[in-house]
């Protein structure tokens, strides 16, 4: 499902947090991967938010701040047929 920018990270997670209370599991139990494409230096907000709040499996493109990498496994973003075929099972 595609939320828009990274700027709208927010409104994933209000969906994802709604599907996760409806099937009264944890937000990270949930089938689902959040890809965020940013391009400026104060976007880093974005992720580490996201961090704070326990999210995880994380793509982030074009380029990575490489402590998000090292520390908080989140992954570069590559072709979508790569993309996919580490996403789904």
């Amino acid at each position: 499902m595609d939320m828009g920018q990274c700027n709208d990270a927010y409104s994933a997670i209000k969906v994802a947090a709604a599907l996760a209370e409806a099937f009264n599991c944890g937000v990270n139990d949930l089938p689902l991967t959040l890809v965020l494409s940013w391009y400026e230096q104060k976007a880093v907000c974005i992720p580490l938010t996201l961090l704070h709040l326990g999210i995880k499996n994380i793509y982030l493109s074009p380029t990575l701040p490489a402590f998000l990498v090292n520390n908080y496994n989140i992954h570069p973003i590559r072709t979508p047929k790569e993309d996919l075929k580490e996403i789904l099972p």
